[in-house]
């Protein structure tokens, strides 16, 4: 999100820019001496553990009254706050490895503290290194309006989708880093076994996190449309989801790097667009029977042994025969799905999805008209009928045909998309290709 909870570290005439949330700051401008945990070890310990400011790995005589620099790694963030408080230390530094991850996290430490990226750290090792030093700590603050965002956080998950490449995973994102919200105070404020502060408000990153947003949008749409399915809600959050960031570019990864639909899906939930998507993807429980049939069942073409017992109720006729499966007639990724994954594409030749589009807009007598943005090379993307008109019917099938014209880009993963819009909506679907098979 736009919002950074910061915690700076100022050292001679550098500042080290990092993320706190203690409840206790450092006076800015007064210096303190520091020093790093592989310089702190305890006769009994390994550099290595002091390194990461293992517990006991300490030694109070060199720490006590000073600011300790502890590399990130093994035991918990808020733990090494407490390792260092208990060898009489005034705050911490907290850097990332070289190896390890790269986002920095808002922690509620116990100590005045930045937790600060490895990049951000080189310069603070170097100075460590120089015979005389000193550091203050800077107050910490609450910056909004941080740019870019959205970005995509390291923890989380990105695909392909390993399992059944032609449904792209992952749907969409929503935010899930340092959200505030109401937190029990029946529980501690972290789950460190030491933890005994009560608040009645926390703040928490995680996929988790971006759970309930996703979850409020779902509700949201539940709420004004009683009547939908859960496809079309989901249909409605995935194609009115956006992909730039908040200074007009590509949503980025946490390293700063460019992202794709296997970081974002289909892009960030916009809830008030959401309201309003003017067209859905309704997949049915006949759509989801076909889709396991194409997934070729071994035991047998009857559904009745898959164990789908939600489905079943709908798709037997009226003598109560159950679904049958023809294998063959249907193909995994034509299940009507706001996204679009192809994979197994041939290297020479053609591969058409299909999909089908419901009205939901504000009246019948609509044209909707597709722009496709091709993928950058490797394969051609063509939409038939490239306009959809809506009347007495309000349900309306187009194709999208995927064509290899350069089979070496092709072999990886390449990426475009589909737009309907009516002047007023724009629905749009992420198309991931490949020729690589698995």
């Amino acid at each position: 999100m736009d919002r950074d909870f910061a915690a700076d570290a100022v050292f001679g005439n550098s500042t080290v820019k990092g993320r706190s949330l203690s409840a206790s700051t450092l006076p800015a401008g007064q210096p303190y001496p520091m020093i790093s945990g592989q310089n702190a070890f305890a006769a009994d310990q390994f550099i290595d553990n002091s390194t990461l400011c293992l517990p006991s790995s300490l030694d109070p005589a060199k720490v006590r009254g000073k600011i300790v620099v502890c590399t990130r790694g093994v035991n918990g963030r808020v733990e090494k706050g407490l390792v260092v408080k208990q060898a009489g230390g005034i705050g911490m530094v907290l850097c990332n490895d070289a190896s390890g991850a790269v986002d920095i996290i808002a922690d509620p430490h116990l100590i005045p503290a930045a937790h600060c990226s490895y990049s951000q750290c080189g310069d603070l090792f170097k100075y460590l290194q120089s015979t005389q030093y000193d550091m203050s700590s800077s107050k910490t603050k609450d910056e909004l309006g941080v740019k870019p965002a959205p970005v995509m956080a390291d923890f989380s998950s990105r695909g392909p989708n390993t399992i059944t490449p032609q449904i792209l995973k992952p749907d969409v994102t929503a935010p899930g880093v340092d959200v505030i919200a109401a937190y029990s105070e029946e529980a501690p404020a972290t789950d460190l076994p030491f933890e005994d502060r009560r608040v009645p408000y926390n703040m928490v990153s995680g996929t988790s996190m971006s759970c309930p947003h996703v979850a409020g949008v779902a509700g949201l749409i539940k709420a004004k449309y009683p009547d939908w399915s859960p496809a079309m809600i989901k249909s409605a959050i995935m194609t009115t989801a956006f992909t730039g960031a908040n200074d007009e570019g590509q949503i980025r990864d946490e390293t700063g790097a460019a992202t794709t639909p296997f970081s974002y899906g289909s892009g960030h939930v916009n809830p008030v667009q959401a309201l309003d998507p003017g067209l859905v993807y309704d997949t049915t429980p006949y759509d989801y029977a076909n889709f396991l049939c194409s997934m070729r069942p071994t035991q047998t073409q009857n559904l009745l042994p898959l164990s789908i017992p939600l489905l079943l109720p709908l798709l037997v006729g009226a003598n109560a025969n159950p679904f049958q499966c023809s294998i063959g007639a249907y193909r995994p990724e034509n299940l009507n799905y706001p996204s679009i994954s192809a994979a197994c594409l041939s290297g020479s030749g053609t591969t058409t999805v299909k999909r089908r589009v419901r009205n939901v807009g504000a009246g019948p007598w609509l044209q909707y008209k597709v722009t496709v943005v091709q993928p950058t090379a490797g394969v051609r993307i063509t939409v038939q009928p490239s306009t959809l008109s809506f009347g007495k019917i309000n349900e309306e099938e187009f194709t999208v045909k995927l064509e290899v014209y350069d089979t070496a880009p092709a072999a990886g993963y390449v990426f475009g998309s589909i737009e309907w819009s009516d002047g007023k909506h724009r629905v749009r679907s992420p198309v991931v290709a490949t020729t690589k098979c698995g």
